[in-house]
């Protein structure tokens, strides 16, 4: 499925809504990019925090599969997301 701007965002905030509610994964994603409570509640609306919160999920497979799960997405969902925001745009070297 190709995503829009506003579907990725979504995706994204979903994301953001799943690893809030993970009581072990929200200390990593806190540790890992720096963000404390403030910069949740002002990145929600940031496509750049956005994009580091796929970033992030997609650091490793299992949390793909698990969001994915949960929130009843295709596993690819998360990376065709990221690719409408920000930064994630594929590189075609040829």
């Amino acid at each position: 499925m190709a995503h829009t701007r506003q579907s990725a965002e979504t995706i994204a905030l979903k994301c953001l809504g799943w690893l809030i509610g993970n009581d072990e994964l929200m200390p990593v994603f806190m540790g890992a990019t720096g963000a404390g409570e403030d910069d949740l509640r002002t990145g929600a609306s940031d496509p750049v925090f956005l994009a580091a919160v796929l970033d992030f999920l997609m650091m490793n497979d299992e949390w793909v599969v698990e969001f994915c799960q949960a929130e009843g997405l295709d596993t690819e969902a998360p990376m065709q997301a990221r690719v409408m925001l920000p930064g994630g745009q594929m590189e075609h070297w040829t």
